[in-house]
C-alpha cells in the first residue's frame, strides 16, 4: 500500500515554525533556492518580472525565518522609500534635515523598542528601586542589519552621493535581498542598487568563485563552527567553575575561531548566492586575526559593519579633525555604541568599550613610535604585535560570549588562578578532536587570500561533474560531523 499523503502536514511545511526558522542550511532553503532560481532565470531578461520575484522570495525567505516580522521590512521600506524621495526634491535646507532627522528617529526607533527597552527596564528597575515590568519583547531576525541599511541610504541621499530610486521594488529589493537579509554583510545602496538594472549574466568564473565561496562557508559554519560549539564551548562557558584553568584558557581560543568560522562562514555563503544570482556584494572578513595592531583587525573584522560606523557615526562626530582629545571620545563613542549595535546587554558595552581603550592606546602608541619605523617594521615586532593583539581580541571575546558578567568574571579567574600544566595530557586525551578541529580553523584562516583566487581559477573550466563530485564529498564530510541538534548562528540575534 501507498503511504497516505497528509495535506495539512504538507502545508505546514510552507508555513513559519519558530523552533525551525529558514536558514541557509536548512533542508526546505534547497527547495526554495530551487524553485527561486528556476523562475529567476526564465525571467532573466524582464527586470522588472525578475525583481519582483526577487521581493517576493526575500520576504517569504523573512517569513519563513522570523515569522510576521516581516512586515517591519516592509513598513520600513515604505517609510524609508517615501522619505528619500521627499529628501531629494526638498531644496530648503532645514526641511532636508527634519526629514532626514524623522527617517532616524524612525529607524532607530523601531530598532530600540525591540532591542532596549527590557534592557532599559531593568536598569531603571535596579537604580531607582521600581517595579516595572519587563515587555519581554521578541527581537525580530536581522533587525539590526536592515536598520543600519535603511539609516544609511536617506544619509547618502541627503548629502547628495545617491539619487533615490523611483521604483519602490528596487528599495525593497535592496533591504530584502535574501542571501544578507538575516545577518549581512550591511549594503550600501549606492553599491547595490545599480546592480537590479544589469543584465542578468554571470560567467564561468562567477559560477566557480560562488561555488567556492558557498561550500567553504558551508564547512566552516556546519563543520568546523558547530563541531566545536556543541562539544566544547558551549559548556564549558556554561559552568566555567566546573572546568580547570586550561579547559577555560582553550574554550576563549576555541570560541575565537568558532565566531570566525560561524560568522564569516555564514556571510561567505551570502556573498556566494549572490554571486550565482549576478550581485556582488562587499567582503565581510579579511583574515582578522592576522591582524598586528587592533586597527588592522576591526578592517579585516566585520567590515560591513566597521565601516558603517566609521562613515556614519564616527566621522559624522568630528573624526580626526577635532584635535587628538576629541578623537579619543569619539573612537570610544563609536566602539561603545557598536558594543550596544550587537546587544542590549553590559557585557557587550563592556566589549565594545575595550576595544574602545585599544583603539586609543594604539593611536598614541603609534605617535610615540613613529620615529622607530626600523623597529616595528621588523619580523620580531609584528610576530609579537601579532600574538599580542590576538589574546587581547581573545580576552575581550570573554565578555562577548558569556550570558553574564559573573560568567565572564568566573572565566578569568579559572584561567588566572586554577591553571595546572599537570593536566595538560589528560586534557588533550579528552579533547584530541575538538582540538584537532580547533587546528583545522585556524589552519584555513592563516591560508592566504590568494590561494581561494588560485582555486576558483581552478574550477571555473572545469566540468559540471567535478562540481557535483565536490559537493557531495562536503555532503559525505558533513554527514560524519553532522551535530543532533542544529546550531544557530551566532549573529542572528543581532
Amino acid at each position: 500500500m501507498f503511504p497516505s499523503f497528509d495535506c495539512n502536514s504538507f502545508l505546514h511545511q510552507f508555513l513559519y515554525d519558530s523552533n525551525n526558522p529558514l536558514l541557509f542550511n536548512n533542508g526546505f532553503f534547497v527547495y526554495f533556492f530551487f524553485l527561486f532560481i528556476l523562475l529567476y532565470f526564465i525571467f532573466r531578461k524582464n527586470i522588472h518580472v525578475r525583481t519582483t520575484i526577487f521581493c517576493f522570495f526575500s520576504l517569504y525567505f523573512f517569513y519563513k525565518a522570523s515569522g510576521f516580522f516581516v512586515v517591519l521590512v516592509i513598513v520600513s521600506a515604505i517609510v524609508d522609500f517615501i522619505l528619500s524621495n521627499l529628501i531629494y526634491k526638498q531644496n530648503v535646507l532645514y526641511k532636508k534635515r527634519l526629514l532626514l532627522f524623522v527617517s532616524i528617529v524612525f529607524n532607530l526607533g523601531i530598532l530600540f523598542y525591540f532591542k532596549y527597552t527590557d534592557f532599559f527596564i531593568h536598569i531603571v528597575n535596579a537604580n531607582f528601586s521600581t517595579s516595572l515590568h519587563p515587555l519581554n519583547i521578541l527581537l525580530p531576525v536581522g533587525i539590526s542589519f536592515y536598520t543600519f541599511e535603511n539609516i544609511s541610504y536617506t544619509i547618502d541621499v541627503y548629502r547628495g552621493e545617491f539619487i533615490p530610486v523611483k521604483k519602490f521594488n528596487e528599495y525593497l529589493l535592496f533591504l530584502s535581498f535574501f542571501p544578507k537579509l538575516v545577518m549581512g554583510p550591511i549594503v550600501r545602496a549606492k553599491d547595490f542598487i545599480p546592480q537590479i538594472s544589469k543584465p542578468y549574466f554571470i560567467t564561468s568564473k562567477d559560477f566557480a568563485a560562488g561555488f567556492v565561496m558557498i561550500v567553504s562557508g558551508l564547512f566552516k559554519k556546519l563543520i568546523i563552527s558547530d563541531y566545536i560549539t556543541l562539544n566544547y564551548v558551549n559548556y564549558i562557558f556554561d559552568s566555567p567553575l566546573k572546568h580547570t584553568g586550561l579547559e577555560c584558557l582553550m574554550a576563549v581560543y576555541a570560541f575565537a575561531i568558532v565566531i570566525y568560522c560561524d560568522f564569516s562562514g555564514y556571510s561567505s555563503i551570502a556573498i556566494g548566492i549572490a554571486r550565482w544570482l549576478g550581485y556582488t556584494i562587499p567582503t565581510n572578513f579579511s583574515s582578522p586575526y592576522q591582524s598586528v595592531d587592533i586597527t588592522e583587525f576591526w578592517r579585516r573584522w566585520h567590515i560591513s559593519l566597521s565601516s558603517w560606523l566609521r562613515d556614519y557615526l564616527y566621522i559624522p562626530m568630528g573624526g580626526n579633525r577635532k584635535g587628538k582629545l576629541l578623537t579619543y571620545v569619539f573612537l570610544m563613542i563609536t566602539m561603545l555604541l557598536g558594543g550596544l549595535w550587537h546587544g542590549a546587554s553590559f557585557n557587550f558595552i563592556i566589549w565594545g568599550g575595550l576595544h574602545g581603550i585599544a583603539l586609543v592606546i594604539h593611536k598614541l602608541w603609534k605617535q610615540q613610535t613613529s620615529s622607530f619605523a626600523s623597529i616595528t617594521n621588523s619580523i620580531i615586532y609584528k610576530l609579537l604585535a601579532l600574538l599580542f593583539t590576538f589574546h587581547f581580541v581573545c580576552f575581550c571575546w570573554i565578555f562577548f560570549h558569556a550570558d553574564s558578567i559573573a560568567t565572564a568574571n568566573e572565566m578569568i579567574h579559572q584561567i588566572r588562578f586554577q591553571f595546572d600544566w599537570a593536566v595538560v595530557v589528560q586534557f588533550f586525551g579528552n579533547y584530541k578532536n575538538v582540538l584537532w578541529m580547533i587546528l583545522l580553523g585556524f589552519v584555513l584562516h592563516a591560508l592566504p587570500e590568494t590561494y581561494t583566487e588560485r582555486v576558483i581559477d581552478k574550477l571555473q573550466n572545469k566540468p559540471m561533474i567535478v562540481f557535483t563530485f565536490i559537493f557531495f564529498l562536503f555532503l559525505f564530510i558533513y554527514g560524519i560531523f553532522k551535530s543532533s541538534e542544529p546550531v544557530m548562528p551566532i549573529y542572528l540575534k543581532f
